[in-house]
């Protein structure tokens, strides 16, 4: 459950990745013009069978907020190197492979919180169960973490706003 109280849903998200990736469209068509270089590859990836798998194993090794499972529900994952600095969510798989290897990591007074997400500059983006979505000071799974959005639904509008903002 996020700070608001009020869940992710996943008609907002699908709608969240549409606009996304429109918007991308128009960014990347101009991307090598102003940029003097091609883009990488940038997508919002819909969630797929084996994705779903992927989140259910998720689901099994650790608990995960509910509006993470909503986002896996729709999206597969996001990769976006060429906004700003860059941001990624990660997959499922992937959140579970991190899990595994480094355990989750500890914010402020919360439930210790799940990493999902990365920039360019290599900061975590770890959500914990309250919902909030938090920022790592540095490039480290061990430093300390910020609050970066109050809830996933506010950390995709962030991202959509710089997606649109490069326009």
């Amino acid at each position: 459950m996020n700070v608001s109280g009020e869940r992710l849903d996943s008609g907002w998200v699908r709608v969240w990745g549409e606009q996304t990736s429109a918007a991308l469209g128009d960014v990347m068509s101009s991307f090598s013009q102003t940029h003097g270089f091609p883009p990488g590859e940038n997508a919002v990836i819909l969630a797929t069978d084996e994705s779903h798998e992927a989140t259910g194993a998720l689901v099994d090794l650790t608990a995960i907020p509910s509006d993470l499972t909503t986002l896996y529900w729709v999206m597969c994952e996001v990769s976006l190197p060429d906004v700003e600095h860059g941001y990624f969510v990660h997959s499922a798989s992937t959140v579970a492979e991190h899990f595994r290897e480094y355990g989750s990591v500890q914010v402020d007074d919360e439930s210790p919180a799940l990493v999902f997400a990365s920039d360019g500059g290599g900061h975590l983006f770890a959500v914990a169960g309250s919902g909030r979505v938090w920022r790592s000071t540095t490039a480290s799974w061990f430093d300390d973490f910020e609050v970066a959005a109050a809830s996933i639904r506010e950390f995709l509008e962030q991202i959509g706003r710089r997606v649109t903002d490069q326009n």
